[in-house]
């Protein structure tokens, strides 16, 4: 017998049903309006900074496939906070994608940066697949899409950026709370432990250049000059260098910069500086502070919650040993890695 009670079972059921598979309505970070499913738990993702923050939000569970260059961009230990990663499809990478590999997975949303190409974007989309662009930057009308873009003020593009893409990223994977403990956590670290060498006048700063492969590096406009300044220190290449570029020798031996530091991903150009010949009038090469960083201090041009809770710490204190002699960075990195990566953090390359 149909009761009154069976008829409000019934329409409760169809509610949630109904309400399971609502759809709602999120802008990313090309400011373009991106229709997602409520619930979003298979997620594929194109860019490795977007890969490495679900996995501090504890959402590694809801990637189903990522990007074939993984390994490069996020060195192959990052599969120790990972360890499915190995065997997730890889159907794509920054700039271009398979759509036949991408349909064989069924994912309900896929992450790019914002700088894929607008046709990657719009095959994606017209598979039926929403996209969710991803720069960590609050840029200026015009500048989204861009990998070196102009800005008025790199602290609030940078600084209101990585929270707005983290809180992004948490609301299409319903991670909301874990989103505002990482950017608290982070944030905080930040202003504690830049304060000992906030006040440093210019002229007093070290002097510091970031070795990548083939003499690129970051000038102004990218989040490693912001690291350096928060560690106390001056990118050497900020007045004449906008964004990544590949630069002469003869200008590197112009600035002959007191530190150079090479990211851990790239630890055969510490080993090319110190033998070339051609390095060796520089300052930095003179008294061996070329200095190979440990992979939480992510000298990439987009910001990085490590880098800057972790990061710029490690920084400040290999240019400011004084200032710092009673912070144990160790301890610290070991602290964010137990809360958001969820292991022990060991790693030489901090020591």
């Amino acid at each position: 017998m149909f009761t009154f009670r069976s008829f409000v079972l019934v329409c409760a059921s169809m509610l949630f049903a109904f309400s399971a598979q609502a759809d709602r309505t999120i802008t990313d970070q090309l400011g373009r309006q991106v229709t997602i499913a409520d619930h979003i738990d298979k997620v594929v993702v194109l860019q490795h900074q977007t890969l490495n923050i679900l996995v501090q939000l504890d959402a590694q569970q809801d990637i189903v496939g990522v990007m074939s260059s993984w390994k490069k961009q996020l060195g192959p230990e990052f599969e120790r906070f990972m360890p499915t990663i190995s065997t997730l499809p890889t159907p794509g990478d920054l700039t271009s994608v398979n759509i036949e590999s991408l349909l064989a997975i069924h994912p309900q949303v896929v992450f790019v940066a914002n700088y894929a190409p607008a046709e990657m974007i719009q095959q994606i989309q017209s598979a039926g697949i929403p996209v969710v662009a991803i720069s960590l930057r609050k840029d200026a009308a015009g500048q989204q899409n861009k990998m070196n873009p102009t800005m008025a003020d790199e602290e609030q593009v940078y600084n209101e950026g990585l929270k707005q893409g983290i809180r992004l990223i948490a609301d299409v994977v319903g991670r909301k709370p874990q989103a505002e403990t990482l950017i608290d956590y982070i944030f905080a670290a930040r202003a504690k432990f830049n304060a000992p060498v906030a006040k440093i006048p210019d002229a007093q700063k070290v002097r510091i250049y970031m070795a990548n492969p083939d003499l690129m590096t970051y000038g102004s406009g990218k989040y490693t000059g912001l690291m350096m300044q928060h560690a106390g220190g001056l990118n050497v290449a900020a007045a004449s260098v906008k964004g990544a570029r590949q630069v002469a020798l003869e200008q590197v031996l112009a600035w002959d910069p007191q530190v150079i530091f090479v990211q851990d991903r790239y630890p055969q150009v510490v080993t090319e500086i110190q033998n070339d010949p051609n390095w060796q009038g520089i300052d930095a090469v003179k008294n061996h502070r070329v200095w190979l960083m440990p992979e939480y201090a992510k000298a990439w041009g987009y910001p990085m919650p490590e880098a800057l809770a972790i990061g710029e710490l490690w920084m400040a204190k290999k240019l400011y040993p004084d200032a710092y002699k009673n912070v144990d960075v160790d301890a610290q990195a070991q602290d964010y890695y137990q809360r958001f990566y969820r292991v022990n953090w060991q790693s030489d390359a901090a020591k």
